[in-house]
């Protein structure tokens, strides 16, 4: 019915993730693994959607109809079990602009916004952007898992307003339990801390792991702001709209006063259309790609384990993003991220982009076909021999 494995040429179309190749690699003669959307067609509910709007010939301005809330309204619920109110709901043009919004809101000039390396790079630059301190909290990383430092989070929560927690974990692929979430919670709130969780992969989760909406431990004590976006979930990042929840009407407050201060206004007719479409009809397209991916996933795993066993899995939760430990390559930084362009053609994002402790790490993704990613695997394979044969 849904048909992953069929190749969609993106050249041309002024994809970043293609056309963008040569600024980010130096060569386009890359197999291009990094930016993190899918080489999958979208749910043909939301190429329907597009067409029928751009049938109609005028694209003016464009409000956010009560359609749209309903269909974020009922995915939560359906999905995640999660009540949402109508007025909680701030529709946004993204969740890195949504992360400015939050460090401007929160956080005066000068004031500590916590942030959880390695992580996706914005949370760092949304913080040094608007004149806010980064204050880091590593994720300890122990045979192949990472796990909150707990202790750490708790010394430096007296020095910050803000925290941005990254739920599923892009990239280390973690979805936090929900014990996790509680001790989280406690720690932010006995040091009257904002969590602004990204939840934008909380649709991307494997089989056997649950995703726990941070908010739905929440006490109306907590103040807990999170993000959502039908972008990752149905390959729609470019038409730019995503969500925010935030029950509470202060910071509802705060937010719409940053986005009227940078003249932030209603999403363009397509983006809306889509937006709707997906959460009320993409269903069974997704879980048919969380089939797929799981497939894709094991694959790669058994891969590593039995032709590339010095490059190390760390087993993925959630997301499309696979953290890969290629330590034991023995390489440094620059001498991987030339290895992985030069000789194997495979361009991944190096670990170092997303702060401490991502030395030695790729980020892969495997949102492809399947046969471009084994072409991909057998590329580094043919790569590592040649090497090995030179370092004879």
């Amino acid at each position: 019915m849904f048909d992953f494995d069929r190749e969609i040429s993106r050249a041309g179309s002024s994809s970043v993730k293609y056309d963008g190749r040569r600024a980010y690699f130096g060569t386009e003669d890359v197999m291009p693994l990094w930016v993190a959307d899918m080489d999958f067609a979208a749910p043909e509910a939301v190429t329907k959607a597009l067409a029928a709007r751009a049938a109609h010939p005028i694209y003016g301005y464009t409000m956010y109809p009560d359609s749209i809330y309903d269909s974020l309204i009922a995915w939560l619920k359906k999905r995640h079990g999660w009540t949402v109110e109508r007025e909680w709901i701030v529709l946004c043009p993204g969740v890195v602009p949504s992360l400015h919004a939050a460090a401007m809101a929160f956080a005066e000039p000068g004031q500590g916004v916590i942030v959880q390396p390695p992580v996706y790079f914005p949370f760092f630059s949304c913080v040094t952007n608007t004149g806010r301190s980064v204050v880091r909290n590593p994720l300890i990383e122990r045979n192949g898992r990472y796990a909150i430092d707990f202790d750490h989070l708790e010394e430096v929560a007296a020095s910050a307003k803000l925290l941005l927690f990254c739920s599923p974990h892009n990239p280390v692929g973690r979805v936090w339990t929900q014990a996790e979430l509680e001790r989280l919670l406690d720690i932010a709130r006995r040091h009257s801390l904002v969590v602004f969780a990204d939840e934008i992969h909380a649709d991307l989760v494997y089989p056997g792991i649950d995703h726990t909406p941070l908010a739905t431990l929440a006490g109306p004590e907590d103040a807990v702001i999170t993000a959502v976006a039908p972008s990752k979930t149905f390959n729609i990042p470019g038409l730019g709209l995503s969500a925010l929840i935030v029950p509470n009407a202060g910071h509802r407050a705060a937010l719409h006063r940053v986005f009227e201060l940078l003249h932030v206004s209603a999403s363009n007719p397509f983006s809306v259309a889509a937006f709707e479409a997906a959460y009320r009809e993409g269903e069974p397209w997704l879980e048919a790609l969380l089939q797929y991916l799981t497939k894709t996933r094991n694959t790669v795993r058994e891969f590593l384990r039995v032709r590339l066993p010095k490059i190390k899995l760390i087993e993925p939760e959630g997301t499309y993003l696979l953290w890969l430990d290629c330590r034991g390559l023995d390489m440094s930084d620059q001498e991987l991220k030339t290895f992985f362009v030069v000789h194997s053609k495979v361009g991944m994002n190096p670990g170092t982009v997303f702060g401490e402790g991502g030395s030695g790490f790729m980020r892969m993704n495997i949102g492809a076909p399947r046969q471009t990613i084994m072409k991909a695997l057998q590329s580094i394979e043919q790569a590592l021999k040649a090497r090995g044969a030179d370092h004879g």
